[in-house]
């Protein structure tokens, strides 16, 4: 069973320590019953352990046979289908291999006479703690195909939301990589020969002219080295990006770019916003689905606030405040609209509908995106252009004149 290290308050005091628990929603509910409260907690990784790295096998899993399963599965439970029947029909279904594997294997369990929620523990590559915990509060409430329904809409509106913003960046992408790719090849093959000339007719070359032949000069020459090089930067790029260090100066440089930290923003208040109503909504408490949600937001700014807020709601503080005072993160319509569905008792439902603004707002910006950035790479490419155009014509005017 997994080990967890957390921090919970007793009688007004924090104290940390560690506990045995299937998943965090467990932990959530086994100090509930003692009447403490976990501020936070986390797994104790055991790379060791062998069923840890037989779940791994099971991965790669795709987002859309995942909203399928919890859609169908609660639209068969609703028909009056037993949850074992329910199974056995979406591996009929299902054409992913692994995925079937994996539905046979919750199959087993339930015959063990395991829970679906405990079922879906043994696969953490393919189902995340968001997933399992509205799982066991709807087999707690008696409501499974309302949570799986409700968890089925969550992970969709998220797929949906990074599919637009991923959408939005590949034509700039796809552009700076041709780019990239002419640049070389004009380096490699055009520049040579021009050079040749240059150097029959002894013409006297500009600056810009010779820091071309020296870029030309370095690739033909030392082209593998030039390879390797750019391959280790980006990997030792990558590998900086991944590190904690890395995730604090490159997530907060994305909050600050023109026009993209306005999308992050707004991204993350979606996520939040619908995470947080479809737990709350499924019976978690405030504090538990915080501390969820900090799990599905990937912005280590935004965790690291999720957190805090976390801490300080469990010592009593409401909720509204903590977010309109971080305008760097969340836009101040949030803050207040939370604020409206505390003292109203509509919380759930009002961070529902910040879910749906925000998320149309995403898909208006999205779609407007190439339209902003289109001069912006076209000005790019002329000076590009520009500069080369320079560098090799002005040597050609002086060779004319020279005849």
């Amino acid at each position: 069973m997994p080990q967890f290290k957390y921090k919970a308050v007793r009688d007004g005091k924090e104290y940390s320590g560690v506990e045995e628990a299937s998943d965090k929603f467990a932990l959530y509910k086994t100090f509930q019953t003692k009447g403490e409260t976990i501020v936070s907690a986390k797994e104790i990784e055991k790379s060791s352990n062998f069923f840890h790295m037989f779940s791994i096998s099971f991965g790669g899993v795709k987002t859309p046979d995942k909203i399928m399963f919890a859609k169908n599965l609660s639209a068969m439970l609703v028909a009056g289908l037993s949850l074992s029947r329910s199974l056995s029909v979406l591996s009929r279904q299902i054409k992913s291999k692994k995925f079937k594997e994996i539905l046979d294997s919750l199959q087993e369990g339930l015959n063990r006479g395991q829970s679906l929620s405990q079922a879906l523990r043994d696969f953490p590559q393919a189902f995340s703690t968001l997933f399992v915990s509205m799982v066991a509060s709807g087999e707690e409430s008696g409501n499974l195909s309302g949570a799986l329904r409700i968890v089925g809409e969550q992970i969709e509106k998220t797929y949906l939301l990074q599919k637009k913003v991923k959408g939005a960046m590949m034509y700039p992408g796809i552009i700076f990589c041709v780019m990239i790719a002419i640049a070389v090849l004009m380096f490699v093959f055009v520049v040579p020969k021009l050079t040749e000339t240059f150097s029959e007719f002894k013409v006297e070359l500009p600056l810009s002219t010779r820091v071309v032949i020296g870029i030309s000069e370095t690739l033909q020459h030392n082209f593998i080295i030039v390879l390797i090089v750019a391959i280790l930067a980006g990997l030792g790029i990558r590998y900086y990006m991944k590190s904690l260090q890395g995730k604090k100066v490159f997530h907060r440089l994305f909050l600050k770019i023109p026009i993209i930290g306005s999308i992050v923003q707004e991204v993350n208040s979606a996520r939040l916003a619908r995470t947080l109503s479809s737990l709350l909504t499924s019976g978690v408490d405030v504090v538990g689905a915080l501390g969820i949600t900090g799990e599905v937001v990937q912005n280590y700014h935004y965790q690291a606030m999720l957190k805090e807020v976390a801490e300080k709601v469990q010592k009593g503080q409401p909720l509204a405040p903590l977010f309109s005072e971080r305008e760097d993160l969340y836009p101040v319509f949030v803050g207040e609209m939370i604020g409206v569905g505390e003292e109203t008792g509509t919380l759930s439902k009002v961070l529902f509908d910040i879910a749906v603004y925000y998320e149309n707002e995403v898909d208006q910006k999205t779609k407007d995106l190439s339209t902003v950035i289109e001069p912006f790479l076209m000005v790019f490419i002329g000076v590009g252009v520009g500069f080369f155009a320079l560098a090799m014509i002005s040597p050609i005017y002086s060779i004319s004149n020279n005849i």
